[in-house]
């Protein structure tokens, strides 16, 4: 088969990283893929022929004639089999393009977050609901991500199933910390600068840590639209000498197995990879139950569960992270990742579908 891969745009992000991974994948199995950057960046990513960057406008999304005109191009040219979208932007940016141009090859979504999260209004609801219309298949990244996408749009039964992330299984290299050389313990978060990462509840709560445990240190991974003004945030309430903004960095599974906790009190997740990569390394972890969280944490077997927002509990769960260091937890933890969440196997569930979508218009009963 031949595949595109639409991405929104060249960046160290979640939906990006997976895309690009999965066609590594896919293109072992003797695939032709294709990945699509959509929108304008400063290409952070290595050009090769399976790459095309597109260096549309962003701003210019909905009412881009000259952009949905170059996809269909393309469309005609390699003549894809199946076309991925992995993100709502990239839906919503290809249905037009399809709608405008005629092009019949089908379209598939992948739906990694919680889209009920973004539905503020009526209006909004509508208009999605109209998008994932046009969508021939959905893959939901988490049960709670596809059980979120059907109680708002039920005329989606029949189209959706779940495929989780997965991660490669390679070797981490040694690094160093930024700062923190001489600290006794080392929390990391990793994740984009946006609310949903909820940066400043975890500063809330860190703040209280360090009452505990002074002689710690935070490092922060990540980029995004919020970094300064959480940057400022982290000075302004004293935490600037015990954390640490990298930016993004290239393989931040190499920190996560240096540190000895990874956090993440995220308020919006769908099935966030980085759990997966803290567990292949033995790293503790503490989450907030969202999204698809809980389904590969299990509190005090896989990891360690708080309910969302409630930032006493997780500093108290931290204290006793720190204070039990369970080793079966972490060996639990890589037990089931390495058994179910391996990402040739991902690939290989992924191109059941594709195929089944290409030869069968297939549906679920």
């Amino acid at each position: 088969m031949t595949i595109f891969q639409i991405i929104q745009k060249p960046q160290q992000r979640g939906a990006e990283l997976f895309a690009l991974s999965l066609s590594d994948y896919l293109k072992k199995l003797g695939h032709s893929v294709i990945t699509i950057a959509l929108f304008e960046s400063e290409n952070n990513f290595k050009k090769n022929q399976d790459l095309i960057f597109l260096q549309r406008p962003y701003h210019k999304r909905n009412y881009d004639y000259i952009g949905w005109k170059k996809i269909a191009k393309l469309i005609l040219n390699y003549k894809p089999d199946i076309v991925q979208c992995n993100s709502g932007d990239t839906l919503k940016y290809m249905v037009f393009s399809k709608t405008m141009f005629g092009w019949q090859t089908p379209l598939l979504e992948r739906n990694a977050s919680l889209v009920g999260s973004y539905i503020t209004n009526p209006i909004k609801k509508w208009v999605v609901g109209k998008l994932y219309q046009k969508a021939t298949f959905i893959i939901s990244v988490s049960n709670n991500s596809k059980e979120n996408l059907l109680s708002l749009y039920p005329f989606l039964k029949g189209k959706t199933v779940v495929v989780p992330v997965g991660i490669e299984n390679k070797e981490t290299a040694k690094v160093e910390w930024y700062n923190g050389h001489e600290t006794n313990y080392h929390i990391i978060h990793v994740g984009g600068f946006t609310f949903e990462k909820n940066h400043n509840g975890l500063f809330t709560i860190y703040k209280k840590f360090l009452e505990k445990f002074p002689n710690s240190h935070l490092h922060l991974l990540g980029d995004g639209p919020l970094k300064e003004e959480i940057e400022n945030n982290a000075k302004e309430i004293g935490l600037s000498n015990n954390t640490t903004f990298y930016g993004w960095v290239d393989n931040p599974i190499d920190y996560i197995a240096k540190a000895d906790m990874l956090v993440l009190p995220s308020l919006v997740e769908g099935l966030p990879s980085v759990l997966l990569e803290a567990m292949m390394v033995k790293t503790t972890i503490v989450a907030y139950d969202v999204g698809g969280v809980s389904e590969i944490i299990k509190n005090l077997k896989t990891g360690y569960l708080v309910p969302i927002n409630d930032e006493k509990l997780f500093l108290e769960t931290m204290i006793c992270a720190v204070e039990i260091d369970d080793n079966m937890i972490k060996n639990n933890a890589f037990e089931l990742v390495t058994k179910n969440y391996k990402m040739e196997n991902i690939a290989k569930q992924f191109e059941y579908y594709y195929l089944n979508i290409v030869n069968f218009n297939y549906k679920i009963s």
